[in-house]
């Protein structure tokens, strides 16, 4: 894979759509009514996209099918693992935050990762979407896209799933946990 170009080779695309084609087929109620030979066609003709996916594959994100935009004429892939990316944790949630740490910094933050990858982070509406489709985070938390108003104050929105439901909290931006890190949307 080529990080400065985004492309994968023709045998890591191979590879990661027949990993994307087995979750595809496991998870069937993620994505009920929905045609994988559809999908399959569109990864072929966007190799940005493939890249985007192998990274988020490759960060433990474990992304599947979630969603069709009718709008968008798009399908919208998420990082399906059972618990936060594990390639992506102990985390701040945005360069701000990172730069206000006076010490014990970590190495990176959510929403610069986000970017480099080309996901979006989940907001709380779809987060809350998610778990429609199963239970995720009960172990773990992942950072949520968190509106100005709230991040203006100093703070960000995490998420996480415990007592049989889903709870939307905050922290100041400037603080990770190695059991938090954040879900990615892509829309392909």
């Amino acid at each position: 894979m080529s990080n400065n170009q985004k492309t994968l080779s023709t045998v890591q695309s191979a590879q990661l759509i027949n990993e994307l084609k087995l979750r595809f087929d496991k998870n069937i109620g993620r994505h009920d009514g929905m045609n994988w030979a559809a999908v399959e066609s569109r990864l072929k003709t966007n190799q940005q996209k493939l890249w985007t996916l192998a990274e988020m594959e490759n960060t433990g994100g474990e992304p599947d099918v979630i969603g069709y935009d009718v709008e968008k004429d798009q399908y919208l892939f998420c990082d399906c693992a059972a618990e936060s990316p594990s390639g992506r944790r102990s985390v701040c949630y945005d360069k701000e935050g990172l730069e206000s740490r006076k010490e014990n910094r970590p190495a990176n933050n959510a929403v610069d990762m986000a970017a480099l990858m080309g996901v979006e982070l989940l907001t709380e509406a779809q987060y809350f979407d998610l778990h429609k489709l199963g239970k995720f985070d009960a172990k773990t938390s992942s950072w949520l896209k968190t509106p100005a108003e709230v991040r203006l104050l100093g703070g960000a929105l995490f998420g996480d799933y415990r007592y049989g439901r889903v709870f939307v909290y905050h922290n100041g931006a400037q603080s990770y946990y190695a059991a938090r890190a954040f879900r990615g949307l892509l829309y392909v």
